[in-house]
């Protein structure tokens, strides 16, 4: 397992400093969300990018987003010819699975229970990916939202961590702008930005 602190060591603030890749999971919510996240770790990590959101219960919305994350990773490589790819793989579409998993919290507010149940069903996944990938460690763009808590998803990272035995990758992106950079990102590729969570019962609370 590689610590928090190996992670630090190894992956350096210091541009000036020789320092080993590590192989990092990243999920992802979204391609717009990814954007800031993968450009400020493309220069540290090898990066897999994977896109797995059972929590976006409506398929045509579930396609639309995954064809903006295509598109930025397809951009992104194409246009950053001096780091290495950003690779991308796709989970499984089950909407199912965290409709039973989140059974008895269709009321609850957004960022309530229901919320923290959704993160940990895709951190869960992304720690499995990662360790059956041979990954170094795991992350998400989640904390990028200013939406989405960053003590809880962080909470829930290290807890799946320890579970797996893998490191966690336990950043706040929205630190230094990074919300404000997708938007940014978001409008120089031309990504399809969506207005609510994803699952039907953050679009029944935006009506």
């Amino acid at each position: 397992m590689v610590t928090n602190e190996e992670i630090g060591m190894l992956a350096g603030d210091s541009p000036d400093k020789k320092v080993e890749r590590l192989s990092l999971m990243l999920h992802s919510c979204c391609g717009p969300c990814s954007s800031s996240v993968v450009e400020r770790l493309a220069g540290e990590f090898n990066i897999t990018v994977f896109y797995y959101n059972p929590c976006i219960t409506d398929e045509e919305e579930y396609k639309k987003r995954r064809v903006a994350q295509m598109e930025f990773i397809e951009k992104f490589n194409a246009e950053r010819i001096d780091l290495p790819d950003v690779n991308i793989i796709e989970g499984p579409y089950e909407p199912g699975a965290f409709l039973e998993k989140t059974r008895g919290h269709e009321e609850d507010p957004e960022g309530g229970q229901r919320c923290s149940i959704c993160f940990r069903q895709r951190l869960e996944k992304a720690a499995q990916m990662a360790v059956f990938h041979g990954c170094d460690l795991f992350g998400t763009t989640l904390t990028v939202s200013p939406h989405k808590n960053f003590e809880i998803i962080s909470a829930i990272g290290k807890d799946i961590a320890g579970l797996y035995g893998i490191g966690f990758l336990d950043r706040d992106f929205k630190k230094q702008d990074g919300f404000k950079r997708s938007i940014e990102l978001s409008k120089k590729y031309g990504l399809y930005r969506q207005n609510y969570c994803g699952c039907i019962y953050s679009n029944w609370q935006k009506r």
